[in-house]
């Protein structure tokens, strides 16, 4: 199976959906900017460069003409983990005017099957930021998307990166 991953803004859970993404036999990640920022402050981007079993697609320009591949049957599923909350309200909405949001466009598109794992899938949630633990607290509308997004034809939400791992392995 072949599979590609998209990596967003998001912090929450990164170190984890990275672990899980280096165990993979081969995925083609998708890095957008914010992306390439927060992996270095997390001091995540050599293990990243590093890993063998990778394909990096660096940042592109705005046309994200990579996410053509989803129509050419390049990919059997995307995974965007984890996704921000502003990636998720834009996946509801129908907006794709960002690295993931055309990815996961294109995925829907094309009849590719998609995995999401979103930051904000608890109202109260401990996180790792890059100076120690903090306490986040969601909004009613980042849980109110995640719900809706759950409700997407050729979607599954993980609510935990084992949630992720389970749906992984069953692929």
């Amino acid at each position: 199976m072949k599979v590609a991953w998209g990596l967003d803004g998001a912090g929450h859970l990164l170190g984890e959906c990275v672990e899980v993404l280096l165990g993979l036999p081969s995925v083609d990640l998708y890095i957008s900017r914010s992306a390439e920022e927060v992996l270095s402050l997390y001091s995540l981007k050599e293990k990243i460069d590093d890993a063998p079993t990778l394909f990096i697609i660096p940042p592109q320009g705005l046309t994200f003409s990579s996410a053509g591949r989803f129509a050419r049957r390049e990919y059997d599923l995307l995974v965007l983990a984890p996704a921000s909350s502003n990636s998720v309200a834009k996946f509801v909405c129908g907006i794709s005017d960002s690295l993931t949001t055309n990815l996961f466009a294109a995925a829907g598109k094309s009849k590719v099957d998609i995995v999401v794992l979103p930051t904000d899938t608890a109202e109260e949630i401990d996180s790792l930021s890059p100076s120690g633990w903090v306490k986040v607290f969601p909004r009613r509308i980042d849980l109110e998307n995640v719900s809706r997004l759950a409700s997407f034809e050729g979607v599954t939400v993980g609510k935990t990166v084992a949630e992720l791992e389970r749906v992984l392995r069953e692929r």
